[in-house]
């Protein structure tokens, strides 16, 4: 399938920002926090919880500002600049990572929360202009290829890591490495984002008035009055709710798990790359599947993996075990996560995305705070981390019984504006 221009340079956005999520969320700053909280004398399970509650912190006050930031960016030229503003803020505290000295464990911490901030802030707005930028015939499959290049352009920056790391290549001490790679992760974010910022504009959109702000507020509050008349879409957000719950806490959660399985950190990084390197044709497979079978059959399809993945991880005890649980990861992460944003933009009104990729957010970031809370607790309760992972498996029953009854009806078929 031959992408134009527009959609070129979105699906080039996930291959510069999905760095972030590899290189920061999950591999090398959790396994830097967890080094220097562990020479601070905090024990493991201690140091998972405060990293399971940071992604909490982060993802609750990005999601009390999502609703009305996407509400005042559907007026037009507004979502470029919103996007713009959050990434900018992003990248800026992933620099900042470099001037945290080695033993400032909580400061670590307080960066992270703010650019984790700037990176779902930006995603946002990212995800909203998939409307812009292609049809709802080809929305499956230019969501899966975004997700799916976002695997595999994270992937450079991260073996380029993992090569130095392994052979010592260069004369450099282990936390001059690190702060190179987040200097790497910041410059590699900006520079794939600048296709979109050159060639993706916002085509749908409100016309501009005098109050903006005003009557943003006064439009969410009437859609949310009016909140019957969107039932098709909220069964769709509650049941997003709870399995992208799973699906989050399992990814940003996993090198802290690993850690407390006694996983080396060098086995733990090569494990997530080859993760990514899964992820990459198995996403592509999703987009391709749904044309033929449905999006919703295909996440369903993710669900029923991941329940899988939460009872195998009971009987985790080995460095195979873990292979074996990333492997089966990498086979659906990208399908149910790229299906489930396209599935959505197939149902709001487009003229009002921002707004309503606002509470698709909110729902997806107010689960993630639930879900690394609740790891957390329960390691600190029980010492045991498996027991945390396999918990999940509820949250993707309930998600998928309550997907089965959502339709793929367009928004301008079924609402009433």
């Amino acid at each position: 399938m031959k992408l134009t221009k527009q959609e070129k340079s979105w699906v080039l956005q996930d291959w510069g920002n999905s760095v972030y999520s590899i290189m920061i969320t999950t591999a090398i700053l959790p396994i830097y926090f967890k080094s220097i909280a562990s020479n601070a004398g905090i024990a493991d399970n201690v140091s998972t919880a405060y990293w399971g509650y940071a992604n909490s912190i982060g993802t609750l006050l990005i999601s009390l500002l999502a609703p009305i930031l996407g509400t005042i960016a559907d007026y037009q030229f507004f979502k470029k600049r919103f996007f713009s503003l959050f990434t900018w803020i992003g990248v800026a505290f992933t620099v900042a990572f470099v001037f945290v000295p080695g033993d400032q464990w909580l400061l670590l911490l307080g960066f992270y929360v703010l650019s984790l901030i700037g990176f779902a802030g930006a995603n946002i707005f990212y995800d909203s202009f998939l409307v812009d930028v292609t049809t709802n015939e080809r929305m499956d499959k230019i969501s899966s290829f975004g997700y799916a290049f976002g695997y595999l352009g994270s992937c450079i920056p991260f073996i380029a890591f993992i090569v130095c790391q392994a052979t010592g290549i260069l004369p450099v001490s282990q936390k001059t490495l690190l702060n190179g790679a987040f200097l790497l992760t910041a410059i590699w974010w900006v520079v794939f984002t600048i296709p979109l910022w050159r060639n993706v504009q916002q085509v749908y959109y409100i016309p501009h008035d005098k109050k903006p702000i005003r009557n943003s507020f006064l439009r969410l509050g009437k859609t949310l009055k009016n909140i019957k008349q969107y039932r098709n879409i909220v069964l769709f957000l509650v049941a997003y709710f709870f399995y992208i719950d799973g699906v989050d806490t399992i990814f940003r959660m996993a090198s802290s798990y690993g850690i407390d399985l006694g996983i080396s950190d060098t086995t733990l990084i090569i494990v997530l790359l080859v993760t990514q390197l899964v992820a990459f044709p198995f996403t592509i497979i999703y987009g391709q599947l749904a044309k033929r079978f449905g999006g919703k059959s295909l996440i369903l399809v993710a669900i029923s993996i991941y329940i899988i993945i939460c009872i195998y991880a009971i009987f985790m005890k080995t460095a195979t075990d873990f292979w074996i649980l990333a492997m089966l990861v990498g086979t659906s992460q990208g399908g149910i996560q790229a299906l489930s944003r396209s599935y959505f933009g197939k149902i709001i009104p487009k003229t009002r995305s921002n707004e309503f990729y606002g509470f698709y957010n909110i729902f997806g970031k107010f689960s993630a705070i639930m879900g690394p809370a609740l790891m957390g607790i329960i390691a600190q309760l029980t010492g045991h981390t498996q027991y945390g992972v396999a918990s999940l498996v509820v949250l993707f029953m309930i998600g998928g019984v309550l997907f089965l009854f959502v339709k793929e009806t367009p928004a301008e078929e079924n609402l009433v504006s």
